[in-house]
């Protein structure tokens, strides 16, 4: 075994304790483990972003290398750029097989703009590149829901009741009586959300009927949660049961051993302190 993988197992089990050390409450491995996990995740999507978003489509169609010419004063500007990194702006232009559209350079000065709010006297300049991305991402993500949710459902309730090769039940496949409940649990659904007239009589009753539905709906959705997160639960037991062999130095026996005495000396030590009471209380 390696050191590099007896290492990292290490650190492994570490952080997994770390963050399972929160049951017992807030603590510095939980703390450590927290701020390791958001700054590593931080700094690798942020360098994933980079080297498969800007710098090919945004650096690669303002600089192609399809269209490099030396004496140009566009060209010069990026032998500027390749001076100070050749690995993001490579010599002879970036060639990602995309012609030059200068009209990106909206979107990069709106992205500086966003870097400016680093700046107390101009960060009123990153209000325009965060309106833009507002208002794009607002404007695309409705026009997904709406077509994979809304016209979804409807077309899912558009069910044919008149084919006679559909079955009148089936666990799987199309069939009526599967049409039926999709019918009602979608129409009572919405019936609950209506608001302009109170749930009395038969509104009422229909309404319940929508309650059941979004229950049923609510619960399968947060099962289905909780059985992927078990999941991954399961994984980390599994690393830690691996981890603590021979072959890695036992190191989940031993990181667990020194969390647990350092962690019932902090109790101990906290534990035989007086409480102290407030005036309103005494």
């Amino acid at each position: 075994m390696s050191s590099t993988a007896i290492l990292g197992a290490w650190i492994a089990v570490f952080l997994t304790l770390g963050i399972f050390s929160y049951l017992y409450k807030d603590n510095p491995f939980y703390k450590t483990a927290e701020h390791l996990f958001v700054g590593v995740s931080a700094g690798y999507w942020t360098s994933i972003f980079f080297w498969t978003q800007i710098q090919p489509n945004l650096f690669g169609r303002l600089w192609p290398s399809s269209e490099f010419v030396t004496d140009s004063f566009w060209y010069k500007i990026y032998n500027i750029l390749s001076y100070f990194s050749t690995s993001v702006f490579p010599a002879g232009g970036i060639d990602k097989g995309h012609d030059m559209h200068l009209i990106y350079l909206v979107p990069f000065a709106l992205g500086v703009m966003m870097l400016l709010s680093l700046i107390p006297k101009i960060n009123w300049f990153a209000r325009w590149g965060i309106a833009y991305t507002v208002g794009m991402a607002a404007g695309l993500r409705a026009y997904g829901y709406l077509n994979s949710n809304v016209i979804g459902q409807i077309k899912g309730t558009a069910a044919s009741f008149a084919d006679p090769n559909l079955p009148f039940f089936s666990l799987t496949a199309p069939s009526i009586f599967n049409s039926i409940v999709i019918l009602v649990g979608t129409i009572t659904g919405l019936l609950y959300f209506y608001f302009s007239k109170e749930h009395k009589g038969l509104l009422g009753k229909v309404s319940k009927v929508g309650i059941y539905f979004l229950m049923i709906s609510f619960g399968a959705s947060f099962g289905f949660a909780v059985m992927g997160r078990i999941s991954l639960l399961i994984g980390r037991f599994v690393d830690l049961i691996k981890y603590s062999g021979s072959e890695y130095l036992n190191a989940t026996l031993w990181v667990l051993v020194v969390m647990l005495i350092i962690l019932g000396y902090d109790a101990f030590k906290g534990g035989g302190k007086d409480t102290p009471v407030s005036e309103d209380a005494a």
